[in-house]
């Protein structure tokens, strides 16, 4: 019997280990491991109650090698799902290199002094892991995730070369609440208030942050027609260098006016910083205190309402016609009906049921390929089928719209 291990307990870490006990049959013994054993148990007892499936938990450090790799070693897991901190990255690899364990993650590296995230820290352990025989996914998320899937699987199917890639993410929900973040407040800010950045003609060109915005035009009516701002983020950097032909590739998220004014206020006041400064004898993150003041993403659930849509418009070379041509391929989901199969909101639930689908595809042997690689690197097809059999089902536009800022 296979045995898989879900190292983190928050609300990706819920959706994550709901989906992978949907699917006992393939994940064989489902671990699920925290820093906090509590919140490990509390999702172990709700699966139990919502399958029969018994997740069994552990308490791990996921920032100490020896200890995480020790644990390991002692359960001899097959798999081990990285659903922790993007800063965690780097550990759990080297904990899986010594250990034997095949590795799965949705976020890149980004270390915790530095708000700057790239793909060059995990790339370098690619002959590490091929050394060892073991495949190594990166970025199984949503965006990055089935985003570069849904780039491998039109390159492969309708296009001889894409030409531009324009990467949308909106989540039309509602929570109520004067001020949120979505997931984890930390990774969030930290994101979205970093300078912007996007591909063209082999130059990166840096942006202002939330300074470059446009209107898009959404496929369904709860949504509609919506303001986007261009951001960087990872899949970027990895589809400008694995798509061949492509001259432009960026990447769009939706914010509220409401969401804009209460980040800009927080930014003016010094609360978004990663700087230490000293209070009452201590050196503080004000961003960490920040954190611990936002209400908890795991918490929305039960509040938020609406739809988020998540898709590639991309543009290339058709196949069939030799014309160019442009198609939106997208997936839409229900906060609400996300919440009432595993207690979390879509954002959660689109980032963590293509963790399960990804590591589905490691463990059952299609993506079984010694070294590191990105999602656009293996075959899709696969993939794609799993998103439409396990809660993710995508759609196919034709389009002219184009983005002009």
């Amino acid at each position: 019997m296979k045995k898989t291990v879900i190292i983190g307990a928050g609300g990706v870490g819920n959706v994550v280990a709901h989906k992978c006990a949907q699917d006992a049959d393939t994940f064989g013994e489902i671990w699920l491991a925290s820093r906090t054993l509590e919140k490990a148990d509390a999702i172990a007892a709700d699966i139990k109650q919502a399958t029969g499936i018994e997740v069994k938990t552990a308490q791990v450090d996921a920032d100490n090698v020896a200890e995480t790799a020790a644990f390991l070693k002692k359960e001899q897991f097959d798999l081990l799902l990285n659903i922790a901190l993007p800063y965690q990255d780097l550990t759990l690899m080297d904990a899986c290199l010594e250990a034997g364990v095949h590795y799965l993650d949705t976020a890149n590296y980004e270390p915790p002094e530095n708000p700057h995230f790239e793909y060059k820290w995990q790339w370098d352990y690619q002959e590490r892991f091929k050394e060892a025989g073991l495949t190594a996914i990166l970025g199984s998320g949503f965006d990055p995730g089935v985003t570069n899937v849904f780039c491998a699987y039109a390159l492969k199917h309708f296009f001889s070369e894409i030409k531009t890639v324009d990467i949308i993410d909106a989540n039309a929900g509602d929570h109520g609440l004067p001020f949120a973040t979505n997931f984890n407040p930390e990774i969030n800010i930290r994101e979205i208030t970093a300078p912007g950045l996007y591909w063209e003609k082999g130059e990166w060109i840096k942006t202002k942050p939330l300074e470059i915005s446009t209107e898009f035009a959404f496929p369904h009516e709860e949504i509609g027609t919506r303001k986007i701002y261009l951001l960087h983020h990872e899949e970027l950097e990895s589809l400008a260098l694995n798509l061949p032909g492509l001259e432009r590739i960026r990447f769009w998220m939706t914010f509220s006016d409401n969401y804009i004014k209460h980040l800009s206020v927080l930014e003016n006041i010094g609360m978004t910083s990663i700087e230490p400064i000293e209070y009452e004898g201590q050196q503080i993150q004000p961003l960490k205190f920040l954190q611990k003041v936002l209400p908890d993403p795991a918490s929305l659930g039960p509040l938020t309402k609406g739809k988020t849509c998540i898709g590639c418009l991309i543009t290339g070379v058709s196949k069939q016609s030799g014309e160019l041509e442009s198609k939106f391929i997208y997936n839409i989901c229900d906060h609400q009906e996300c919440f009432a199969e595993v207690k979390s909101q879509a954002i959660s639930y689109t980032a963590g049921v293509p963790a399960m689908i990804g590591a589905r595809q490691l463990i059952s042997g299609a993506w079984l390929r010694p070294g590191v690689w990105n999602l656009e690197q293996l075959d899709p097809d696969s993939f794609m089928d799993d998103l439409n059999a396990w809660g993710l089902p995508w759609h196919i536009l034709e389009v002219d719209q184009e983005l002009r800022p």
